[in-house]
C-alpha cells in the first residue's frame, strides 16, 4: 500500500486527477438559507450576489470519517492531510482536532497549505504523486509542506462586496470604497488574502495578473493554473499567455473556482496560482 494524499473540496482539483493520484477529498459546506450543500457531492444552485449564502468548513466528525478511511486504505503507511489555509477557514483547526481523537494519530500529518483552490490543489498534486511513487509518510508530508511554501496566488476580483462581506481581507481599508475607479489584485500572502495593487482598468488588471505569476514561477519550470468564476474566456486568456511567457512550463491547468471560494470572490474573479518547479 502507499500513502494516501487527503485534502478538502476548496482545493478545486480536476475529478479526473483526484481519481487517478487516489487523492481524498473532504467537501465543504455552502449555507443557503437554513441549507449546508456539501461542495462537490450535493446539487447546488448560487445566487453569488445575495447576501444570505456562505460558507463553512468541515466538521471534525467528517474530516476524522476520511482520515481513517485514508489510513486503512493506506494499510499503515499513513496519510498526509493538506487543507486550506487556517487564516482563511476552521478546516485545519477541524482537522487537528479530529486528529487528536484518533488511535493512528501520530500517522497522520496536517499540513496548512498557505494557501487556497489550485494554491492547495497543486501542493496536494504533487505529494500525491510522490505517495504513488511510494515514498514514505515522511518524504509524502516534507513535499506538501515545501511546495505549499514555495506556492504563489494572485487573483483579480470585478467587485469586492462579496469580501468586504466574508471577512477574508487583511488590510480591507486599503480599498474598500474606492472600487468604482479601481480594479483589485490581491495576492496571498503567508496564509492571508491581502490587496497587492489597485489597478485603474480591467485590462491592466489583466497584464498586472500575468506580470506578477511569470515573475513568480521564476525560470526554472512551473506548474501553472488558472481559476474563474463565470470568466472563461479570459481564464482562457491568460492561460495562453502564460502558456508562451512562463519559461518550461510543466503543467497548465485551467478550472473554475468552487462554491465555497466563488462565494467569497465573486463572479467575474480570475486568479493565477503558481508553483516553481512543478508538482513531480
Amino acid at each position: 500500500m502507499a500513502v494516501v494524499v487527503v485534502t478538502d473540496s476548496s482545493a478545486s482539483l480536476p475529478a479526473e486527477l483526484a481519481a487517478e493520484l487516489d487523492i481524498a477529498v473532504v467537501p465543504l459546506h455552502v449555507l443557503i438559507g437554513d441549507r449546508a450543500i456539501r461542495e462537490g457531492v450535493d446539487p447546488i444552485d448560487i445566487d453569488y450576489s445575495s447576501d444570505t449564502v456562505t460558507t463553512s468548513a468541515a466538521s471534525p466528525g467528517e474530516l476524522r470519517a476520511v482520515y481513517e478511511q485514508a489510513w486503512e486504505l493506506s494499510g499503515g503507511d499513513g496519510v498526509v492531510a493538506v487543507h486550506i489555509s487556517r487564516q482563511l477557514s476552521g478546516t485545519w483547526e477541524a482537522g487537528r482536532q479530529a486528529v487528536r481523537d484518533m488511535d493512528a494519530a501520530d500517522r497522520v500529518r496536517l499540513v496548512d497549505s498557505l494557501g487556497a483552490g489550485l494554491a492547495t490543489g497543486l501542493p496536494v498534486l504533487a505529494a500525491a504523486r510522490r505517495a504513488q511513487g511510494g515514498a514514505s509518510l515522511d518524504v509524502v508530508y516534507d513535499t506538501a509542506v515545501a511546495a505549499s511554501s514555495r506556492a504563489r496566488t494572485f487573483i483579480l476580483v470585478n467587485r469586492t462586496e462579496q469580501l468586504r462581506r466574508g471577512g477574508r481581507l487583511s488590510s480591507a481599508a486599503a480599498f474598500f470604497g474606492s472600487e468604482l475607479v479601481t480594479k483589485p489584485l490581491l495576492q496571498i500572502v503567508e496564509g492571508r488574502l491581502e490587496l497587492r495593487e489597485k489597478v485603474r482598468t480591467r485590462s491592466k488588471a489583466f497584464a498586472k495578473l500575468v506580470a506578477a505569476a511569470v515573475d513568480a514561477a521564476g525560470e526554472d519550470g512551473a506548474a501553472v493554473a488558472v481559476q474563474h468564476l463565470g470568466a472563461e474566456d479570459a481564464a482562457q486568456t491568460v492561460a495562453t499567455q502564460l502558456r508562451d511567457l512562463v519559461p518550461g512550463i510543466r503543467e497548465l491547468i485551467v478550472a473554475e473556482f468552487g462554491p465555497a471560494l466563488g462565494i467569497h470572490l465573486g463572479v467575474g474573479a480570475v486568479g493565477v496560482l503558481v508553483l516553481p518547479g512543478g508538482c513531480a
